[in-house]
């Protein structure tokens, strides 16, 4: 893919830091889902969900060759933010938009989480508790 980190380890850890606090977010969303949905069939389901958020990101194509409603779900996508933020770390190109989202992709990359996280982790608590009832 041509990818190549060109800095130290710190920059490598950074971006693989911003993956996984997506993937922290997104696991208490699917966490959640699987608690409301409540049988193992159901909750094997929220897998679908995930092609959706990675096909409707700039992860794979900009958002500029979409038509515009897909281009503005994948500028706004947490994936796209994500891939945007650590290509940005890494020093690799990323697709020539310019738009709010793509050029604060870093903090978008760190909010998206976070923003899901305190909304999904009380859910999950809450629905969890509500189980023993």
């Amino acid at each position: 893919m041509g990818w190549r980190p060109r800095y130290g380890p710190v920059v490598i850890l950074t971006a693989l830091g911003l993956l996984l606090w997506l993937r922290f977010a997104f696991t208490w969303v699917g966490i959640y889902l699987g608690l409301v949905l409540k049988t193992p069939e159901s909750a094997v389901s929220v897998q679908v969900l995930v092609w959706p958020i990675g096909f409707l990101s700039s992860a794979l194509v900009s958002p500029d060759t979409m038509p515009a409603g897909l281009g503005a779900i994948a500028t706004w996508n947490p994936l796209t933010a994500t891939a945007t933020a650590i290509r940005d770390v890494l020093g690799n190109p990323t697709w020539a938009t310019h738009t709010w989202a793509a050029n604060h992709a870093g903090l978008l990359a760190t909010a998206w989480p976070a923003v899901l996280t305190l909304t999904f982790v009380p859910l999950a608590n809450r629905q969890y508790r509500l189980l023993g009832r």
